[in-house]
């Protein structure tokens, strides 16, 4: 479920991915959880002191992973990581398009899963100095129970006393973490290369596809070539055969001078093939270049998704600006009007302060 309160969540950091659960069933396959890279993105709930891992797919979030000082991310190869969640009871993978944003992650990984740490230390002390009644009974006969873990006592108000051993869970709870992360890592090495191969499907799509074309073009053209190879061998022998039956090359000149065109014609369409052949092949070694581009257009894309948010920013930012010096303005006129509204009434009062005085004057 989408969460409720991403109001109160500060984002810490964001990376694009694409992003792969383990399948529940198998427990060795990957599942595409999402049809293109989506933003990853840690945020801090500041009110419940947690930190989470979260991706929104369209309307759906399909990471909600809290952190734990339990959990480890694994970089199984270049450009994929993984992690457990044992809460969700499933195994989260996202595979990158460069090796410096999985390393990125990790390391952002790494300080929040010990920010969670040192958060789940200072929430069980604040529980320990809330609840002073919480002690650690210590043993009372140095028998055979001298060897056993220590109780947790809690007093009651009616003198009732309530054991359990705090070793026994802290125990059991490591377990059930190893043997679950045993699981998760257990089938690493099988499913690598499925989950890389999902990472760059996408990329590579259209790369296989120009190598299959040019590969059969080659096969093509080296078919054509034996066959005018054999045609022109074939030819060369028929003309030392006239030659020689005839005995008189004066007798069949037009016939040779026609063979030899003809001869001189596969000539040149060899030449042109062997340089078609020639530039297929130098097309090859361009696939890398053409992956390299790639991964710099999508580089230049993330800039300009990046700025297009700076600029974005600045704007309502002005406008907000704008608004209030609106508001100042207006109020600015009003005063004016105010002013000049009274302006007027003292004008009238010294009219008829003159009027009065003229009158005055004349009797």
């Amino acid at each position: 479920m989408y969460p409720l309160h991403r109001d109160r969540e500060q984002p810490i950091f964001s990376a694009k991915a694409h992003v792969f659960q383990i399948d529940p069933a198998t427990k060795r396959n990957w599942l595409p959880a999402s049809k293109h890279a989506v933003a990853v993105s840690f945020f801090y709930d500041a009110s419940r002191n947690v930190y989470r891992i979260i991706s929104v797919g369209g309307t759906k979030a399909i990471i909600n992973s809290t952190i734990t000082p339990n959990m480890t991310f694994t970089k199984t190869s270049q450009k994929f990581g993984q992690w457990a969640d044992s809460r969700a009871n499933t195994v989260y993978g996202l595979g990158f398009s460069t090796e410096q944003q999985l390393q990125q992650f990790a390391d952002q990984f790494k300080e929040v899963k010990e920010a969670a740490r040192l958060a789940r230390e200072k929430s069980q002390e604040r529980f320990e100095l809330a609840h002073p009644a919480l002690s650690i009974a210590a043993p009372q006969e140095m028998s055979e129970e001298r060897h056993s873990p220590p109780l947790l006592t809690v007093n009651g108000p009616g003198e009732e006393k309530l054991f359990r051993s705090k070793s026994a869970e802290v125990e059991l709870t490591v377990e059930k973490e190893r043997v679950k992360k045993m699981l998760s890592e257990g089938s690493m090495c099988e499913i690598n290369l499925e989950a890389e191969l999902f990472t760059l499907q996408d990329s590579n799509a259209k790369l296989v596809a120009a190598l299959q074309e040019a590969n059969s073009s080659v096969e093509m053209w080296k078919k054509q070539l034996a066959e005018y190879q054999e045609e022109t061998d074939r030819l060369r022998d028929q003309v030392a055969e006239l030659e020689a039956q005839l005995g008189h090359p004066a007798a069949c000149q037009t016939g040779g001078d026609e063979l030899k065109r003809s001869l001189e014609e596969l000539e040149a369409l060899l030449k042109a093939k062997d340089q078609e052949i020639h530039s297929l092949q130098s097309k090859k070694t361009d696939v890398g270049e053409l992956e390299k581009e790639r991964e710099e257009a999508m580089q230049r894309l993330q800039d300009l998704e990046r700025r297009n948010t700076e600029l974005e920013e600045r704007v309502q930012s002005t406008e907000k600006v704008l608004a209030s010096n609106q508001e100042e303005q207006e109020q600015a006129e009003v005063e004016v009007r105010h002013i000049i509204e009274v302006l007027d009434v003292k004008i009238g009062d010294l009219s008829n302060l003159r009027q009065s005085l003229a009158k005055l004057i004349d009797k």
